[in-house]
Formats: structure tokens, sequence, C-alpha cells
């Protein structure tokens, strides 16, 4: 027994260590890109110059019962600043006012437009063309959830990049030229994804960002360091070796050429965004196909966080499901001979750490928990399992914070730093565990095959 109760205790000691230093790792390979986006600022900051050869890109916006803030969103949308782009709103069978609010506040007229129906999808009612605004049309088709709507504005965009948008998104006016910028730099890029930042405690009027300030409510607080822990940094480590698996569905563009010849977005996938980019690993990895995934850390989009438990457990066991899901779905890049840092790196982490890393931790914690309770481990021990736990996240989480300190700084007062350390030490004694319970619940309900 004595072996047994050895064994485990190392083996979650050892899990701990590893999922944290991973992490780490993550947020030192990011580094070499932070350091290049700090030396190049000041020229980024200068009024944008366009050369022409900037491509035109198709702004796609599902909704579906958006009628209170869908004019801001869209009068946000028509300001940012970019040479040629389109904005293509797609109604997915609201039944409240929002398309009425859409066609009195941009004077939309029928448009007897056909599409080319590249992509299966629900049927479309009818398209609009605004008089205000030529390059705003809104799509109005019967209910089939995000990725149908997304699917059909493909088919309906114009234009070789699209940028995925969600309608509750806070754009700055230079976000679409940042996050375009990887296409210009490489002729190999299919996809860019942007930092997502969080606006809860910010000012916002008339669809733009006036303020960055830090929120009051406990719960959005913690979710900024959690954000630049595991979305912001991590990602961008990733993104060094073309081992991105994830650009959020808030603000992302594609090359549509590939996402057509991918089958688009899945339709009854509980993640579609990373769904689609993951399986664009595998069939591209498949074909021998040289491509590039990129990050691009600038702040550019801004989105509120959920501040109540039961917010935050929606979104939480959702991005479980889909985590899982789409890795399963995908499965045939964990053999791939060719699979490159995707399948040696970044699957490995993904489906140990990510996947199945909530049964692990949760375990741990009860295991060891348990083992004091009967006896077999002595209270020393079970304090330095905890000990070990709460440092190695406080120092995942004080990394992270270091990072945005030396690069972008967007919280500068000392009183908001102080803030942010105390949140980080906060989130290691409640917090992080909770949200590892909620993922459990997710991956156990992924594994029982409930829909979302």
């Amino acid at each position: 027994m004595s072996y047994v109760v050895s064994a485990i205790e190392w083996f979650f000691l050892a899990y701990f260590v590893l999922f944290n230093a991973g992490y780490i790792s993550l947020n030192l390979m990011a580094l070499p890109t932070l350091r290049r986006k700090i030396a190049l600022r000041p020229v980024e900051d200068l009024p944008a110059v366009y050369s022409g050869l900037e491509p035109p890109v198709s702004l796609l916006v599902p909704v579906r019962n958006a009628q209170a803030g869908i004019e801001a969103s869209v009068r946000s949308l028509l300001q940012l600043d970019y040479p040629q782009y389109e904005v293509v709103v797609i109604d997915d069978g609201s039944d409240d006012g929002t398309l009425a609010t859409l066609q009195r506040a941009f004077e939309l007229e029928a448009f007897p437009e056909a599409m080319w129906r590249r992509l299966p999808s629900k049927e479309v009612r009818a398209v609009f063309q605004s008089s205000t605004h030529p390059n705003l049309r809104v799509v109005d088709k019967l209910r089939g959830g995000k990725a149908d709507a997304l699917n059909v504005g493909i088919n309906a965009s114009r234009y070789p990049l699209f940028c995925a948008v969600e309608a509750a998104s806070i754009l700055q006016r230079d976000s679409l030229r940042r996050v375009i910028e990887p296409f210009l730099d490489d002729p190999a890029a299919i996809a860019s994804g942007a930092t997502v930042r969080i606006t809860n405690g910010c000012t916002v009027a008339n669809g733009r960002l006036e303020r960055v300030a830090l929120p009051r409510n406990a719960l959005a607080l913690l979710q900024i360091v959690e954000y630049l822990r595991a979305f912001l940094f991590g990602r961008l480590g990733w993104a060094n070796v073309n081992a991105v698996l994830i650009i959020s569905g808030a603000f992302g563009v594609f090359r549509k050429d590939v996402v057509v010849e991918a089958g688009g977005y899945r339709a009854a996938s509980a993640s579609e965004d990373m769904e689609l980019l993951v399986r664009l690993h595998r069939l591209l990895r498949a074909r021998g196909q040289r491509y590039s995934i990129h990050f691009v850390p600038d702040p550019i989009c801004w989105m509120e966080a959920p501040e109540t438990l039961a917010g935050l457990s929606t979104q939480r066991i959702q991005w479980q499901q889909g985590l899982a899901e789409s890795l399963h779905r995908n499965r045939e890049l964990f053999v791939m001979a060719s699979g490159g840092a995707q399948r040696w790196l970044a699957l490995p982490f993904f489906l140990i750490f990510e996947c199945y890393g909530p049964l692990f931790e949760v375990a741990g914690y009860v295991l060891m928990t348990a083992m004091w309770a009967a006896g077999l481990i002595p209270g020393a021990a079970l304090a330095a399992f905890l000990a070990l736990a709460f440092t190695l996240g406080f120092l995942l989480s004080m990394t992270a914070l270091l990072l945005e300190e030396l690069s972008f700084r967007m919280y500068p007062r000392l009183s908001q730093l102080a803030a942010l350390v105390g949140t980080a030490i906060i989130e290691n004694l409640g917090y992080r565990q909770l949200v590892a319970v909620l993922r459990l619940i997710g991956l156990v309900r992924w594994m029982r095959g409930k829909a979302i």
C-alpha cells in the first residue's frame, strides 16, 4: 500500500510541475515576438500609410436576437481604418427586432443577389444592401447556429480574406490593419488571430473603447489574469512554432479559398473556431502544403467577460466540450508522420494538460486530501503538495504579468499593478480550482455525448 500511496504522490507532483513548467516555457517562447513588437511600436503607431497592396477583407458578423446593441456594433465596424473592406451581417433567424433595427438604421433595401453556394447552409430568405453605406450588406436566413451563419457569410462574401467577428466585440480603429499584417509579410499565411482583452470596468461609448480600467467585479478581475496567463502569451508562444490550435471566434482572419476547400465551419461543433483550425492543420499537413497560422499580440479586440458564476460555468463547460470534440474529430493528426510541431508538441500538450488536465487536477486535490484524511500521508505531505501547487501557479501568473508590464502596459498605474498581483494570489487559492471543476464537467459531458 505504501508503494501505491507514494506513486500517487509523485504522479500528481510531477503533473503539476510539468503543467506549470509547460506554460512558463510558452511565456518564454513569446519573448522574441514581444521584443520585435516593442522595437517596431514607434513605427506602428504612426498614421497608417497604405501601399495599395493590402488585400480587401470581408467582415462576417453572425447575430441572433441582438436588437439592443446591433446598431452601435455595426457603426463601429464601419469606422475601421482600412482601405477596402465590407461588412456582412448574417441574421441567424432572429425573432426580435434585430433585422428591423438594421433596416431602419442603415436604410436597407432588398438586393437580388445570386450567391455562390460553396458551403452548405440553411436557407437564405433575403439579402439587403445599405443605401447609406455601400460596403454594408445584411443576410436574413433561417436559424442554423453560429457556424451555419458563418458559412452563409462566406458564401455571400466578395473578398479573398474573411474576418469572423462577434457583434459584441469592441475593435480599435486599426484592428483590421494590424491583424492583416501577417498576410502582407508571409505568402504562406492562411489565418491570423488576435488578442482578446476584457472590457469589464473600461469606458465604452458608441461602440468604441475610450478608457482602459480594471473591473470592480471580482470574477471579471480574476479572468484578466487568466487571459494573460493562458490565452495571450501561451498562444503567442505556440505561434513561434506554427502550432496555434485556437483562434478566438471573436476576431480571426482566414483565407477564404482554404476554408472553403476544407468544408467551412462544422455546424454541429461545440467550438466551431477551434475545430476549423485543427482541421486545417490536419488537412494541410496531410497534403504536405506549406502554410502558417499567426497570432497578433496587440490588444485589438475587447470582449465582456461573464460576471456571474452561472455565466462563467456555461462558458467554460462549452469551451471544454469544444476542445475535446476538436481534438477527437481530428485525431488523425496525432499519428500523422508529417505532423510537425503540431503533432509532437501542441497536440500532446493540449491533450494531456488542456483536454484531460481538469481530470488530473481535480483528482490530485481530491486524492491527496482523501489520503491525508485516511491517515495514509502526514499533514506535512499534503501541505507541501498544496504549497507547491500554489507556488507554481503564482509563478506562472506573475510571469504573465511581468511580460504584460514589459510589453503592452495596458494597466500602467501602480494601484492597478498591485491589484493584479493581489489577484494573481487569490486566483490560485480557489478560482483555478473552480475553473478546473467546471472544465471537468465539460469533459464528462463530452464523454457522455451530451449537447451544449
